[in-house]
C-alpha cells in the first residue's frame, strides 16, 4: 500500500468560495495528481449544481470526475482563517475546504469512505485546533493512510 500524497495549508482569507476551491484544487496540482482543468471542473460543478459539496457545518469537499483531469490520487485541505459562504442554507460559512483527486471510480469511493470515516471521527475539529501547518498535514495524512 502506497502513501496518498497530501497537502495542507492555512490561508487567512479568500475572496469567495470559488477562490477557496481553487486554492484547495491548486494544492492537488502542486502534488502532481490533477491538472488545472480538474480545478476548473471542481468550481464549475458547484456553479452548476449549487453548494452540494458543503457536507457539514463549516466543511466543503471539492472534487470532480476522474476523467476531468485527475492524474493520480491525492487530497488537500485549506483551513481558512476567515470562513467563506458557499450559499448552503445550513452549513455556511465554510472554514475547511478539502479537495481530492482519484483516477478511477473505485479509488474515488475509497477516498470518500476514508474521508467520511475520519470526519466522523473528529478530523474537522482536530484540523481546526491544529497549532501549525505541519500538524494540519500530519492529521490529513493520518486520515487517508488506509486508502
Amino acid at each position: 500500500m502506497s502513501t496518498v500524497p497530501t497537502r495542507a495549508v492555512h490561508v487567512d482569507a479568500v475572496d469567495d468560495w470559488a477562490a477557496g476551491v481553487r486554492t484547495a484544487g491548486g494544492l492537488l496540482v502542486d502534488l502532481g495528481v490533477a491538472t488545472d482543468e480538474y480545478v476548473t471542473a471542481c468550481v464549475d460543478s458547484v456553479q452548476e449544481r449549487g453548494p452540494y459539496i458543503v457536507l457539514a457545518p463549516g466543511l466543503a469537499l471539492a472534487h470532480a470526475r476522474p476523467e476531468q483531469g485527475a492524474t493520480g490520487v491525492g487530497v488537500s485541505v485549506v483551513r481558512l482563517g476567515a470562513p467563506v459562504a458557499f450559499g448552503h442554507p445550513a452549513n455556511d460559512p465554510v472554514d475547511l475546504v478539502f479537495a481530492f483527486a482519484t483516477v478511477g471510480p473505485g479509488a474515488h469511493l475509497d477516498m470518500l469512505r476514508s474521508l467520511a470515516g475520519a470526519l466522523g471521527g473528529g478530523l474537522a475539529a482536530r484540523l481546526r485546533e491544529a497549532g501549525s501547518v505541519d500538524r494540519l498535514g500530519e492529521l490529513l495524512t493520518e486520515a487517508v493512510a488506509g486508502v
